[in-house]
């Protein structure tokens, strides 16, 4: 498993006592499949996410990632590991408003160092991925909504993760624009065989996912392909 939740049970504090956001939670999530996460609002949705993406610590149960326990790791082990094994797309693309869609990828390469010119190239072509190589020389503020989630994507591809975590990423997208989202996300899943979590609300993009779980109260159900 790529991605494994195990056990994993979060509390936050709430007033004099505590909040239970996820409860005895087990997610596997095996290289090259989609998973999708539903659920009302406040169901633990957001801190499965924060979990799986070692940005919150558990206070029970174990986060496996690509074979490495996230419990033996401190700061700035959990910071590499992000960099160097996670993926991540927030719901808003969040991209720098003064780089072009191409250096928005280079600056993501340059934290992890690497030669200039394979970097470049690699960032080309995760661009010509999701459709956007004639883009690469624009700004956020030329391109359409569904088109910098597409460079957001490619971003969080960038160092090659094994682990993608993907945030409502439809969520300011019309219906078919977000189609065109999630179809590219599945299938870029399974072409570089990355193991992939994502969280919508939109249940008419289920169909893209190999399996789906529903979040309630901090408790996952039993998973269900699609």
């Amino acid at each position: 498993m790529t991605l494994l939740l195990d056990d994993v049970t979060l509390t936050y504090p709430d007033g004099e006592g505590r909040l239970t956001a996820l409860d005895s939670v087990r997610l596997d999530v095996p290289a090259g499949r989609l998973t999708a996460v539903v659920g009302p609002s406040g169901s633990g949705k957001s801190s499965l996410l924060a979990v799986a993406a070692t940005l919150a610590t558990p206070d029970r149960g174990r986060v496996v990632v690509s074979g490495t326990d996230t419990a033996g790791l401190d700061r700035a082990g959990k910071a590499a590991l992000r960099r160097e094994r996670i993926g991540i797309v927030f719901q808003q693309p969040n991209l720098l408003p003064s780089l072009t869609a191409v250096e928005q990828l280079l600056v993501m390469a340059h934290l992890s160092g690497g030669r200039p010119k394979a970097v470049r190239e690699r960032a080309l072509a995760l661009l010509d991925a999701v459709g956007l190589a004639d883009l690469a020389a624009r700004r956020p503020h030329q391109l359409s909504g569904g088109q910098r989630q597409r460079v957001t994507l490619a971003r969080a591809l960038m160092n090659e993760p094994s682990v993608l975590l993907v945030d409502e990423p439809t969520s300011a997208l019309d219906h078919e624009r977000g189609a065109a989202v999630v179809d590219l996300l599945a299938r870029l899943t399974r072409e570089r065989g990355t193991a992939t979590v994502l969280v919508t609300h939109d249940r008419t993009h289920l169909s893209r996912a190999d399996v789906t779980v529903t979040v309630r109260d901090g408790r996952l159900s039993e998973p269900a392909g699609v």
